[in-house]
């Protein structure tokens, strides 16, 4: 945590629960990514946190956006992006916002299927836009083995299909521009991109055999944010790929994209909870005890979910004795139970109304809040 945040959360007298995002720590996570990976454009993934800030901020460095629907194109276009620097990337997208993004003057598209891929060109005839102009790449499948929150096969295709849509792309007068693939998210292992590159440059060498000349490789995100474990730095994972990249294209490597969204902001913001209620189940010696926060699973830690991302959770009591607890949230759910298989060690002095400091929710927080379920209000975000 930094010290603006520490003074900020200082002078907050507002009751609640609150992200607050430094700035600074983003500008300092995009030079490390434009300096590890040098010939490789940053596309922000704009899911990971949309504030209208972060967005300027970036926009300012040069940065590109991975957008997922049209309300983040426009997002990322108010921050001062160009239709030029957007990706639609997401693999499922109405016809008509295909059209809307197409109108706006977005021309890059991510597509796993050959119906994708007629969604994009009958909306580039609906937009006016000439299909020769619009550029396509295809997602394939990723195991995403070393991931702490591997991506499900909803998103990509067998490595095999995928030279088959691209040339289904290039039937339809689009352009096959490359393509992506994700290791998954909070990737710890740095040379999990080389499978993953592997198929790429065969993908490449068919096509190349079609008579369909490739252009880009989409290497996805996945890139960590410190949680309790520790994590390479950027540079192991541009050292990594860049070295993916010389074994299975030589001297031909292609144009290269990258979408981090955790790794761009995770550590740039702390959660400020309230303690609500300490308990425990029975009277027996067992010495787990429940610890209710003011958040949950519904206020923004969605992530909790099998205990996937195990968060670092700071108190002003940390010197005392520290206990077993399972931590849960304020809503009538019980799903809302955040570390239970694997209790979390908090100071048993811990009392109702102790403010507690969750760090590395930077990512994935306010965009995971609920609006309003059981009648919380959303998480409230500060940018300094």
């Amino acid at each position: 945590m930094t010290e603006r945040i520490r003074e900020f959360l200082r002078t907050r007298r507002e009751d609640g629960p609150c992200v607050v995002v430094d700035l600074d720590v983003v500008r300092d996570n995009y030079s490390k990514f434009a300096r590890a990976l040098p010939d490789t454009r940053v596309f922000y993934a704009v899911k990971a946190n949309p504030a209208p800030e972060v967005l300027k901020l970036l926009a300012d460095l040069g940065s590109c956006f991975d957008t997922a629907s049209v309300v983040e194109i426009e997002l990322a276009l108010a921050a001062g992006a160009t239709p030029d620097r957007i990706s639609f990337g997401n693999t499922i997208k109405k016809e008509r916002d295909i059209a809307r993004a197409l109108e706006i003057g977005v021309r890059l598209y991510a597509v796993d299927c050959e119906a994708e891929v007629e969604k994009i060109a009958r909306a580039a005839a609906t937009a006016g836009v000439d299909a020769s102009e619009v550029k396509v790449f295809c997602r394939i499948l990723c195991d995403g083995a070393g991931a702490e929150w591997p991506l499900s096969r909803k998103f990509g295709c067998v490595p095999e299909m995928a030279v088959d849509v691209l040339e289904h792309a290039v039937r339809q007068g689009l352009e096959a521009y490359g393509v992506s693939f994700h290791v998954g998210s909070q990737q710890r292992n740095t040379e999990a991109w080389d499978q993953a590159l592997g198929s790429a440059s065969a993908i490449f060498r068919e096509c190349a055999d079609r008579g369909i000349h490739l252009s880009m490789v989409n290497l996805g995100g996945g890139f960590p944010t410190k949680y309790l474990k520790t994590v390479p730095q950027v540079e192991a994972y541009g050292e990594s790929i860049f070295r993916a990249l010389s074994k299975h294209f030589g001297n031909r490597i292609p144009e290269t994209i990258i979408e981090p969204g955790r790794g761009m902001v995770g550590n740039a913001g702390v959660i400020e909870a309230e303690v609500v209620l300490v308990s425990k189940k029975s009277r027996d010696e067992d010495e787990v005890r429940w610890v209710y926060l003011d958040i949950g699973k519904f206020g923004g830690l969605a992530e909790t979910m099998d205990e996937s991302i195990r968060y670092p959770i700071r108190t002003e009591r940390d010197e005392d004795h520290m206990v077993p607890c399972v931590l849960a949230g304020p809503t009538c759910d019980s799903a809302d139970v955040l570390y239970e298989k694997e209790p979390y060690l908090l100071p048993v002095s811990l009392e109702i109304g102790d403010k507690v400091l969750i760090e590395g929710t930077g990512a994935y927080t306010t965009t995971y809040s609920a609006v309003a379920f059981n009648g919380f209000p959303p998480l409230k975000s500060y940018v300094i």
